[in-house]
This record gives structure tokens, sequence and C-alpha cells, in this order.
């Protein structure tokens, strides 16, 4: 706060001395007298050339007569006493003098009216919540009722700090009503406090709501992203996408983490071959980490998308950077759907060799399927025996087994038959 401010107020001070006492002031407030004003202006004189110290010796020189001083003239003593310790970040020391001026009677209203709102907006800055608020309303209880409005964020602020939610949302609700109200966009500082509570009281579609609005009045790249989380929250598939594609085509999409969250929508919208060219394409800019865990949704979203040659690529880019065997277990499995039944069992043996696979019974079925497909009946019925002693393969490995028997039965009689 520039020290000017304080010449300023002395000088309304002054001023008032001339002029009538407004209606609402009960109490005849006495003169400034010239004398005393004079000596406050030369601590002024002095805080204006930065010296502040030797300004603060001039008031406690002041302060030595203060008894023989009017209200009046004490008010404007520690007045002067809070702007220098404000001006020296003192901010305990400038609200104790502060609340000295208020304390004083008769003064000026204007004058406690303004000292009272300072008051509460450094006691909350200082974390004097329940100060702030006591401060404002004494301010109400003299404030014109068309100015009641200059005190809803700041109590509003006050309560959201001290943790009382709930009386903190009516009054920002009321600043916003009241900006709408006269066709003006409300302040952006309101709406984000507005979003902070209802995320504290946990109502996310409330969220969503204030997102909505952040996004049409002042349309910053981390009010889309953080709409599409919300959407995200409430399970709106389709809106958080919408709401993607419309960040990503004014170039708001620039970090991993938002590239990663456009591919999962497109993923969770059963587009998932979308989902994989745009996590890959990011991945090709250096945008995004070409880590284990966006290769693995890569190549899962390619496999989705029924294109298995791009899945398996991406699946032995991962494959290199683990000591498991699973994603050669996936890629065993992606060849036997394309019917490269040779590839497969290869997969699997590599598989097994890197070993901590996850699913090993599945890994016995891929490699009877392919092994039946190659007609190699004893890999396949070897390969079905060992599947079945596995509880979540169990059944389908009798099953296969069962047909695998069946076909060797028939070669070996096929066989006996061209024999004759």
């Amino acid at each position: 706060m520039n020290m000017k401010f304080v010449v300023i107020a002395a000088l309304s001070g002054w001023i008032a001395l001339t002029q009538p006492v407004l209606a609402q002031q009960t109490e005849r407030v006495p003169a400034l007298r010239e004398k005393v004003y004079g000596q406050l202006a030369r601590a002024q004189e002095q805080a204006d050339n930065g010296n502040l110290q030797q300004g603060l010796s001039i008031l406690s020189d002041i302060e030595g007569k203060a008894d023989s001083m009017n209200s009046y003239e004490r008010a404007m003593l520690w007045n002067f006493y809070g702007f220098m310790y404000y001006e020296q970040d003192q901010i305990g020391q400038a609200i104790n003098y502060f609340e000295k001026v208020v304390n004083e009677s008769p003064i000026p209203e204007s004058l406690k009216k303004s000292t009272l709102f300072s008051l509460a907006q450094l006691a909350l800055s200082e974390g004097q919540y329940q100060r702030s608020v006591e401060f404002l309303g004494r301010w109400e209880a003299l404030a014109e009722q068309d100015e009641l409005g200059k005190a809803w964020v700041l109590k509003a602020q006050a309560f959201y700090q001290s943790g009382d939610f709930n009386k903190a949302l009516p009054l920002i609700d009321k600043a916003i009503a009241n900006a709408d109200a006269n066709k003006k966009t409300p302040d952006e500082n309101w709406l984000i406090l507005k979003r902070a509570l209802h995320y504290e009281l946990e109502q996310t579609e409330q969220v969503a709501k204030v997102m909505e609005r952040l996004v049409t009045d002042y349309s910053k790249p981390e009010y889309w992203l953080q709409l599409a989380g919300v959407y995200a929250q409430l399970e709106q598939d389709k809106k958080q996408l919408a709401v993607l594609e419309a960040a990503n085509q004014q170039g708001f999409i620039e970090k991993a983490s938002d590239w990663r969250q456009l591919a999962q929508a497109y993923y969770f919208n059963e587009l998932p071959f979308k989902a994989a060219e745009t996590l890959s394409n990011a991945m090709q800019k250096g945008v995004v980490e070409a880590n284990v865990d966006n290769l693995k949704f890569i190549a899962q979203a390619y496999a989705q998308a029924k294109e298995y040659e791009l899945a398996i690529q991406a699946y032995e880019k991962a494959s290199e950077q683990v000591d498991h065997g699973d994603f050669a277990a996936q890629i065993a499995q992606l060849h036997l759907n394309l019917n490269n039944n040779d590839q497969a069992i290869k997969y699997v043996e590599r598989s097994r060799n890197k070993g901590q696979v996850s699913n090993p019974g599945h890994l016995h079925l891929v490699e009877g399927m392919a092994a039946l497909n190659l007609k190699d009946y004893k890999l396949a019925l070897q390969a079905f025996e060992q599947a079945s002693e596995y509880e979540k393969t169990a059944s389908a490995a009798k099953q296969w087994l069962k047909y695998a028997k069946a076909q060797y039965r028939q070669k070996e009689q096929l066989a006996s038959l061209a024999d004759l």
C-alpha cells in the first residue's frame, strides 16, 4: 500500500472540518487541530523519504501527548501508526493500531467504515478468519444496503478458510447472482472459490457447472482440461471427449497427461484406434514418454481395434522394458489371432523363459490352440492337459482337450487306412 494514501486520508480528515457532519453521524466529531496535523504531516514526510523509523519516532513523541488530544486526533495518530507498520510488513502491529482507530469515539463514520473493512482484509490475510468475520459484522452495521455486496466475497473467503463451507457458499452465490443481475461477468476468483466450495462439499455435479461457467467466461486451457476431468468423474464420457476435442482444436492439449487423458477418452467412447493413434503420435513427437504404461495402453487399444500387427509392435517395445513374460504372452495371443501359429508358439516359449507370467494357464491354452492349428497333436494334448490344471482355464482346456483327442484319433485312423 503506498504511503501517499496516508496523506489522502489525513487531508480527508482535515477537509471534513469545514463540511457539515453527515446525517447518520450521531455524535459531533471534534476538529483535527492544525498543530496536531502538522506533527503528523512531519512524520509522514519522513516516511515518504524512506525514513520509516524516524517517522515512527515522531509518532511516538506525539503519542506522549495523547491524553491532551481529542478522539479524532488520536484516531488519526493510530491511523498513521497502522499504515507505517503496514509498510514494514508488520501486519499484526498494523491490525492492532487500526483496531485502536475504530475503538476511538467519536470519529468520522467514513473513517470508521473504511478502517473496519481494511481490518477485515488484513485479518483474513493473517489467517485470523473469525476476527475478519467480526470486523465485517461491525462494518455491515454502518454500511448502506447497496454497499453490503462488498462484504459477501470477503466473508465467504473467511468462512472457506476456516472450513465452514456451508456458510461460505450462500455468500459467494449472492455475489455471483448480483453480478449476473447487473449483466456483469462475475470475478474469476469468485467462480474459483465457488468451485472449491462445491468440491469440499463433494458436490461434483455443481463443480461441473462452475467449470462450465469458467470455460465460457474465462476460456483458459486449464479450465477446459479440468472440466473434462470432472466429466470423467461423473462418468459422462461423451461430454468429456467433446470438451477435450474442443480443447485440442484450440491448441490447449500440450502436456503428456493431457494427451493421455484425450487418448483414454477416445478409448472409453469405443474409439480404440483413435485412442492408440493419439497417444502413439504424441509419443513420436516426444511429448509423451515411451514408457511401459503408455506402450501397454497403445497395444491394448490397437488390439481392441483389431489392429493386431500394430499392437504386437507396441507390446514388443514394452516387453523390452520389463523382466516378466506377460507382454510376450500377449504377443503370442495376437499371433494366434493372426493365424501366425509358429510365431505364437515361439512367443509362448519366450514368455516362459522370462517367467513371472500372471496367467500361465492361458499361456498353455494359446500354445495348445496354435499347435492344434499346426496339427501338432502331441504338443496340443500336452498343452491342454497342463492348462486344465489351472482353475481359470480348466473348463476351456478340458473342452479343447476333448476336441484335440478326437482330432488326433481321426488322424491315427486315417493313417491306418492309408497303410492298408
